[in-house]
Parts: structure tokens; C-alpha cells; sequence
């Protein structure tokens, strides 16, 4: 089993993060949601209250197999947050799993995770905060960057993480349970 970090700051876009959350813990994955706000009720960019298992200051220094940004208007706070910046470079630095989706991408480039080659995702109108080519398609896969386009790509994006933390099987049965046909 293993265990991810999905950072939630007040904006976040909420199909992109609780997504990623329900496919990975009905997939057996430990998820730890962190608020990186000062208490654990977090608010999506569509009002929806989340409350977070934890403070981001309390877990931020636990291995963590994959760290997961959802984008959305908190991306801008996620950018901020220096704890985040800090533990990203860790992640990249130990060679473990780093993924973003929609506005997320931003994030890892702040953190100057991301090396030029390495080929990206994210929402269309958030490729000049890039500063890199990126691909106008669903999910990029690239080492161990995993980078999602946009909310209506959440699922798949999930999936292809499900897959990489525990294999095809598991990633097609909890598709296969959900009835999505998107790995095929």
C-alpha cells in the first residue's frame, strides 16, 4: 500500500482532488488530505467544504510515495506555501512520484521539480506559466511526473495513478467496479 500526500489549500478545484481521493483509497492506497490553510475545513472553488485529515505542518515531513496537486483557484496558494515548495523538491530529489493536474503543473515548475525535457499537461490557458512545451492531451506520463489537463479529466488521471502506485490490475478493477471505461 502505498501512501499519498494530496495537499489541499482554500480554492481547490473539488472534482479534481476528491477524485483522485476516492479512486486511490477505493484502489487500497493510504491518502493523507493536508489542509496547507491553519485549520482542516477547506473550501473548494465551488463551495464545497472538505475537512482534511491533517495540517500540512504535521505530516509535511512523512514519506510519501506520490504527492498529488489538484488545481483550481488554490493553485495560487499552493504556489505560496513553502512547506509544500520544500517537501516537492524532497519528493523530486528522492525520485518519487510527482503529480499535478489542470492549473497544478505551475507548482512543480515553482519548485524547479520539473527538468525542460520533461513533457507536461495542464489546463490550456495555464501553458505560459509553464515555461516548457507542454501536450494538449488528457494525461502525460513522464518518469515519475504524472500531469493531468483539466476537472473532465480527473478520472482518468486517478486511474493512471492508481496504476503507477499499484499496478494495472488494480487501477482496471477499481475502474471496472466504477464502470469507466477510460483505460481502455
Amino acid at each position: 500500500m502505498a501512501t499519498v500526500l494530496v495537499p489541499l489549500a482554500n480554492g481547490f478545484e473539488e472534482i479534481e482532488a476528491l477524485t483522485v481521493v476516492d479512486v486511490l483509497r477505493r484502489g487500497n492506497q493510504n491518502v493523507v488530505m493536508a489542509s496547507i490553510e491553519n485549520v482542516l475545513e477547506v473550501v473548494g472553488s465551488h463551495g464545497v467544504e472538505v475537512k482534511a485529515n491533517a495540517l500540512l505542518a504535521d505530516v509535511v515531513d512523512e514519506a510519501y510515495d506520490a504527492i498529488v496537486l489538484p488545481g483550481g483557484g488554490g493553485t495560487e496558494r499552493l504556489r505560496r506555501c513553502t512547506a509544500l515548495l520544500h517537501r516537492l523538491q524532497r519528493q523530486a530529489s528522492e525520485k518519487r512520484l510527482l503529480c499535478a493536474i489542470c492549473a497544478a503543473p505551475a507548482v512543480l515548475v515553482d519548485a524547479g521539480v520539473l527538468d525542460r525535457e520533461v513533457q507536461v499537461t495542464c489546463y490550456p490557458t495555464c501553458q505560459m506559466e509553464l515555461d516548457r512545451p507542454w501536450t494538449p492531451v488528457p494525461v502525460v506520463v513522464d518518469g515519475n511526473v504524472i500531469t493531468g489537463q483539466a476537472p473532465g479529466t480527473a478520472m482518468l488521471f486517478a486511474l493512471v495513478v492508481l496504476k503507477t502506485l499499484a499496478g494495472e490490475a488494480a487501477a482496471k478493477g477499481v475502474a471496472r467496479r466504477m464502470v469507466t471505461d477510460v483505460l481502455e
